[in-house]
């Protein structure tokens, strides 16, 4: 594994906002037994004993639809399982910086290849994961580790990362599902002196990138012949608490550990 604690990981993580990794991050079985997890959760079958959170795709919906489903873990042990890997937590401290790493919520991310030729394309709007997540105090250090469980190719409609955009501040509006890339893209103001350079998040299974939470990111189609699967595992450090200390929404399970481990502690 490549020794990500150094100044100069964590001087480019806050430089740009990202930090993609060179290589897997995660064993190989690790990420065999979620992808393996992931497809059982796709068809509705939990071995944790539960469903997932309520989810916007659901068993049996559109296969050629995004499929995005809600806090994984709690439904299968695969999954939970590299959600908890103490890898994971160590790399996201070398590149945050932080002395507490907890996993407060995680989205299952399955992007079909693009369906016929002539067919709309199925983008992920340009968008600041921190619109949504208000549920935490201003100023709160909140993270994405975005884990890859299939080769992220450029063909494979691979995250793109806008560098430096994490210090333009919040703009009050969310994206993800808007299709209009080109449109929305014009639409946010760039600071004067500032350029939009994007950056893709081009992964191995069991790579993963991290990014800030006001870092613009979005996807265009999956081009491959596979479909794209990766987690969302949205991550706290010692320096963020709930809006008046409230349990509920995206922090109800805060004090979980098996939905919502802590990962790293100095």
């Amino acid at each position: 594994m490549t020794d990500a604690n150094t100044p100069s990981t964590q001087q480019q993580y806050r430089t740009d906002g990202f930090y993609i990794s060179p290589e897997p991050i995660l064993p190989p079985d690790i990420v065999q037994a979620a992808v393996a997890g992931m497809d059982a959760v796709r068809e509705g079958r939990y071995d944790a004993g539960q469903p997932p959170q309520p989810s916007r795709w659901n068993p049996g919906d559109d296969p050629n639809e995004l499929c995005k489903i809600e806090l994984p873990q709690q439904a299968d042990l695969g999954i939970r399982a590299l959600v908890s890997h103490p890898d994971l937590g160590r790399w996201a401290a070398r590149v945050t910086g932080a002395r507490m790493v907890q996993v407060w919520w995680t989205q299952l991310l399955y992007k079909p290849p693009q369906p016929a030729e002539g067919e709309a394309e199925l983008n992920i709007g340009w968008h600041q994961d921190r619109h949504y997540w208000r549920a935490w105090d201003k100023g709160s250090e909140l993270f994405t580790a975005w884990v890859a469980l299939s080769d992220v190719t450029a063909e494979a409609g691979p995250m793109r990362f806008v560098r430096g955009s994490h210090g333009w501040g919040l703009l009050d509006d969310g994206g993800f599902y808007r299709q209009d890339l080109d449109d929305q893209r014009d639409a946010i103001p760039v600071p004067d002196g500032r350029s939009w350079e994007e950056v893709p998040a081009l992964l191995p299974a069991g790579g993963a990138s991290f990014h800030h939470c006001l870092t613009f990111h979005g996807s265009g189609p999956n081009l491959s012949a596979g479909p794209r699967r990766s987690l969302a595992i949205h991550m706290r450090t010692e320096r963020a608490a709930p809006v008046d200390g409230r349990r509920a929404g995206l922090t109800a399970f805060i004090d979980d550990p098996e939905r919502n481990p802590v990962i790293y502690r100095a």
